[in-house]
């Protein structure tokens, strides 16, 4: 199979407005054309898949490997290299394997439940917060606080640094991201230094003086190199923090939108995880993650060459109508729905059932909260990034009970 190409690519921007807005409809038609499709029209030309079978064969097919984001021949962005390459995210197995067994316990799903009592309490508190104020702004109010609390606590990051966090992987997450520039690299660089300086710090005071939190474990675990001690605890910031974030502000905006499903879910809060699911299928807050072909490997009628780029569209596969009825629909009551959200296969996040947990928590006591709910913006601006779903804002006003 030759590269295919859109037939207009002026047309085509994953910067453009419309795009950042709303990707669906560039996504139908990469779908309508093929779900193998080859674009060169963006800087970082390569396969997109927007199939649902495509997908999830791709991600479990672990001749498909991480992609190293940077190029390895510049000096310019040494210490953000040495972030992206180290970091768990961006390792294939053996060493993947053997990193993500040391955070298993930690993630695992009766730890999680351990957490549902300081999760209820986080947000209660910052609903108590904006109670008699009328209106907040659901990101820096709510799903941007809480996460970053909780993820803090688990690492064991003293609450007067906390609010370094959102910086960080504000910042971070972009570096990442298919609109990078190199303005966002040399950001990103500078960044990167910082976080290495204060995990550094933070793991010899741990080492000195341990207490019960993932920094200390790390800390007293000898297997480990600081480098790989340190790129973890990076990632674990930046996916424990982000991806929960777009979560619930993405959930909470699609209800919003969908008055018929906030009020299902209002009278019958335990719709809620059947709720959360479908939002993520709906709404994924990751909408790309990436891929190359460490190898010539033929998936249906197209040939992948070696080091090839493959960009798994996740938002996309989520709306296949192979797979799912209705995609386009909203429906909070939809079962089965085996979305991709969190990925598949040997990188599917590990922190899955934290992120889930948050957000049955957070979005239901919203809901059951506070009456009258009305989007104060009609038209929410989202951060311009392709790989994430990322709102910028989410003003509402409210009346409290």
């Amino acid at each position: 199979m030759t590269h295919n190409t859109l037939r207009n690519q002026n047309d085509f921007s994953i910067l453009s407005k419309e795009w950042i807005q709303n990707p669906y409809p560039f996504y139908d038609q990469l779908r309508e054309q093929q779900p193998i499709y080859w674009l060169s029209s963006i800087t970082h030309k390569g396969w997109f898949i927007t199939g649902y079978e495509e997908a999830i064969n791709i991600l479990k097919d672990q001749r498909f490997r991480v992609r190293k984001p940077l190029p390895r021949n510049t000096h310019k962005f040494k210490d953000l290299k040495y972030i992206q390459n180290e970091m768990m995210l961006y390792k294939n197995p053996p060493d993947h394997t053997r990193l993500r067994s040391m955070f298993q316990e930690t993630f695992a799903q009766q730890a999680i439940l351990q957490l549902k009592p300081l999760i209820e309490k986080t947000v209660d508190d910052l609903l108590n917060s904006v109670k008699s104020i009328g209106t907040m702004d659901v990101i820096q109010d709510f799903a941007f606080p809480l996460p970053s609390m909780i993820i803090a606590e688990i690492l064991g990051i003293p609450k007067e640094d906390r609010h370094k966090v959102r910086s960080w992987t504000n910042q971070l997450l972009g570096v990442i991201d298919l609109t990078r520039t190199n303005h966002t690299l040399y950001k990103g660089n500078e960044i990167a230094q910082q976080v290495k300086e204060y995990f550094r710090d933070l793991l010899l005071k741990r080492k000195q003086m341990p207490k019960e939190d993932v920094i200390s474990q790390l800390a007293q675990n000898t297997s480990l190199t600081e480098d790989e001690i340190m790129s973890s605890l990076i990632l674990l910031m930046i996916a424990g923090h982000e991806t929960t974030v777009n979560l619930i502000a993405n959930s909470i905006l699609t209800l919003l939108t969908h008055q018929e499903q906030m009020h299902l879910l209002k009278q019958n809060p335990s719709f809620i995880h059947s709720a959360i699911e479908e939002c993520l299928r709906f709404e994924s807050p990751t909408q790309i993650t990436a891929r190359y072909a460490a190898e010539n490997i033929m998936v249906g009628n197209a040939l992948f060459k070696r080091g090839e780029q493959i960009y798994i569209v996740l938002g996309a596969a989520n709306r296949d109508p192979k797979k799912f009825s209705e995609p386009n629909q909203f429906d909070i009551t939809r079962s089965p729905n085996p979305h991709l959200a969190f990925g598949a296969g040997t990188h599917y996040c590990l922190g899955s059932q934290l992120a889930r947990l948050e957000a049955q928590i957070a979005v239901n006591s919203f809901i059951q909260r506070f009456d009258q709910i009305t989007q104060l913006d009609p038209s929410p601006r989202w951060r311009k990034l392709a790989g994430f779903r990322a709102l910028k804002s989410l003003p509402v006003s409210f009346t409290a009970k």
